[in-house]
C-alpha cells in the first residue's frame, strides 16, 4: 500500500510581509545608524581634507602659515617622497616632516641618516614612540599625552620664550641630550625639544602636536609666532608629506604588514572583548538554569484551550497544522478500536488494513482521509473535521 502524500511547508510558518512587520523596526535603525556614520565621515572627511598641507585652506590645512612665511621672504615646497626629502636637505633649509609615523623604519633611519650633519632644521610634528627614537635618537616619546593643549614655554629657548604660551600639548618627550632644550612640559615632561647635532649648527626640534600649524588656530595663544620663528630660521622651508605611494616604502627591507598598521593595543583590546563576551555567555546560562515545573494558580477548562488554540490556527491560517493535529488524534483513537498498537497508528501500511477489514470500506478513500493532503480553505477543514468525526462513530458502533 502506497504511503501517505508528504505535506507541504506549513503555513504557520512567517510570511514575507510578517518577516518585513518583524524586522523593520531593525532595519530602519540599522538604516539610521549607518547613514550616521557615512554623514560623520564625510564631514569629517570634509573638515581633514588638506591637513598640514601648506597649499589647503581648509581649517586643519596649513596655507596660511605658508603664506606669512613668504612674506617674510621664506620660500616654501612641497615634497612627497623620501628622496626628495633627503636631497633638499642643507644648512640653508628646513625640513618639515608632518607625519613621521608614516615612514617605515628603513625610511625613518634614512631620513636621520640624511639630516644629522645636514646643518639644517629638521621639524618633526607629532612624532610617536614608532619614529622619534630613530629620527632623533636620545628623545623618547611617553605613552601618556598631556592633560592640556595650552602650555607655557617655561625654558630659555629664544623662540619659545618670545612666543610665550602656544598650544603644543600632545605628545610628551623625554630626552637624555644634556644640551637639548626642554619646553612646554605638561606634567614634567616637554611637548617641544631641541637637539642641536654635533656640529653646533643645526638641530632637531619635536613637537608634540600640530595645532600651532593649523588655518584656524594660527590666530590663537603665541602659535603663529612659535609657527613662524621654527620654520623661518632658514631661508628656504621644504614641506615633506609622507605619502603611502612613496616607493621608498618598499625598497628598505621594512615594509610594513596588516598587523603594523592596526592601532597599539589592538591585542589586549581583542582579548578583554573575548573575555567580556565568555562573561556575559555564562551570566546568560546562569539566569535561565533548569525547568521548575509550577502549579497553575488556577484551573483552565480544556475546551478554552482548544478554543484558543484553534483561534491561533485561524489567525495564522494554519489549515495545514490543524488538520495534522485532527488526522493524527483520529488515528491514536482509532488504532487500539482496530486491533493495532498506538506505536503503529501512523503508519499506513499498519493502520489503513485493519481499517478496511473492520469495515468492509475502501482502503483509497481512508487513506485520503487519514493521511491526504491540507485542506485548500476554511470550508474543506470543517469538512474534514466531519469525516474525521463520522468515521470514528462508525468505528465505535457495536
Amino acid at each position: 500500500m502506497t504511503t501517505g502524500a508528504t505535506l507541504p511547508s506549513t503555513s504557520a510558518s512567517p510570511t514575507a510581509r510578517q518577516v518585513w512587520t518583524r524586522a523593520r523596526g531593525i532595519a530602519l535603525a540599522f538604516l539610521l545608524l549607518l547613514a550616521g556614520a557615512v554623514a560623520i565621515a564625510v564631514i569629517r572627511s570634509d573638515a581633514r581634507h588638506g591637513a598640514l598641507d601648506p597649499r589647503s585652506v581648509d581649517p586643519y590645512g596649513s596655507r596660511a602659515v605658508a603664506e606669512l612665511l613668504a612674506d617674510r621672504g621664506v620660500s616654501t615646497r612641497v615634497v612627497t617622497t623620501l628622496d626628495e626629502a633627503r636631497t633638499a636637505a642643507g644648512p640653508d633649509t628646513t625640513l618639515l616632516v608632518a607625519v613621521p609615523d608614516l615612514l617605515t623604519p628603513g625610511q625613518q633611519r634614512a631620513l636621520h641618516s640624511a639630516t644629522a650633519q645636514s646643518g639644517g632644521r629638521t621639524l618633526l610634528i607629532a612624532a610617536g614612540s614608532s619614529s622619534v627614537e630613530r629620527l632623533v635618537p636620545g628623545v623618547t616619546a611617553d605613552p601618556a599625552t598631556s592633560f592640556g593643549s595650552t602650555l607655557s614655554p617655561e625654558c630659555a629657548l629664544p623662540a619659545a620664550t618670545r612666543a610665550g604660551a602656544a598650544d603644543t600639548g600632545g605628545i610628551r618627550y623625554t630626552t637624555t641630550h644634556l644640551d637639548a632644550d626642554s619646553c612646554y612640559p605638561s606634567e614634567r615632561l616637554a611637548t617641544l625639544v631641541r637637539v642641536p647635532d654635533a656640529s653646533g649648527n643645526g638641530d632637531t626640534v619635536v613637537l608634540g602636536a600640530p595645532d600651532i600649524l593649523y588655518n584656524d588656530r594660527l590666530d590663537e595663544q603665541g602659535n603663529a609666532s612659535l609657527a613662524l620663528q621654527l620654520l623661518g630660521s632658514r631661508p628656504h622651508l621644504v614641506w615633506y608629506l609622507p605619502s603611502l605611494a612613496d616607493t621608498s616604502a618598499t625598497g628598505t627591507g621594512d615594509q610594513k604588514d596588516f598587523l603594523d598598521l592596526l592601532p597599539s593595543g589592538w591585542l589586549w583590546g581583542t582579548l578583554q572583548l573575548f573575555i567580556a563576551a565568555l562573561l556575559a555567555a555564562f551570566w546568560r546560562a546562569r539566569r535561565l538554569g533548569p525547568l521548575v515545573p509550577e502549579r497553575l494558580p488556577v484551573a483552565i477548562r480544556a475546551s478554552e484551550t482548544v478554543e484558543g488554540r484553534a483561534r491561533l490556527y485561524r489567525k495564522a491560517d494554519a489549515r495545514d497544522r490543524a488538520a495534522t493535529a485532527l488526522r493524527s488524534t483520529t488515528r491514536t483513537r482509532l488504532a487500539p478500536l482496530v486491533g493495532v498498537p498506538v506505536a503503529q497508528a501512523h503508519a499506513p501500511e499498519a493502520l489503513l488494513p485493519a481499517l478496511s477489514a473492520h469495515l468492509h470500506g475502501d482502503g483509497q478513500a481512508l487513506h485520503l482521509l487519514l493521511f491526504g493532503p491540507p485542506p485548500a480553505d476554511d470550508a474543506a477543514l470543517v469538512t474534514l473535521t466531519d469525516r474525521l468525526d463520522a468515521l470514528e462513530r462508525e468505528v465505535r458502533r457495536p
